[in-house]
């Protein structure tokens, strides 16, 4: 028995050091949305990256995208996370639905 204890640790250690590097880059970029403008404009993302959308207005936006198949509507002072999925190398447009009149921003997959 005493024998076992050393192999079942590095089989618990080897386990942990593989769920480590499988979790991947946990960064999240921020994009926010004040002064009816989303800032920055352009983001440039890997794949499978998060994005997180705050809304420091004090009226709800929707953050859409064609290109992205994403829509989402953000209440005032809420912030929401937005999964990209791995996108082909290109330029993918965004802009707030619900004021037409705010410039688009693009999220950059390289």
């Amino acid at each position: 028995m005493k024998k076992l204890i050393p192999v079942f640790s590095l089989i618990v250690l080897m386990m942990l050091v593989f769920l480590a590097g499988a979790r991947g880059d946990d960064t999240v970029i921020e994009l926010r949305f004040e002064n009816r403008r989303f800032t920055p404009q352009t983001i440039t993302v890997p794949a499978n990256q998060a994005i997180r959308v705050t809304n420091a207005s004090k009226e709800p936006i929707e953050f859409e995208s064609f290109k992205l198949n994403r829509e989402k509507v953000v209440g005032p002072g809420e912030t929401i996370t937005v999964r990209i999925p791995a996108l082909r190398p290109g330029s993918y447009d965004f802009y707030d639905d619900f004021h037409q009149d705010v410039p688009a921003g693009s999220i950059v997959a390289k």
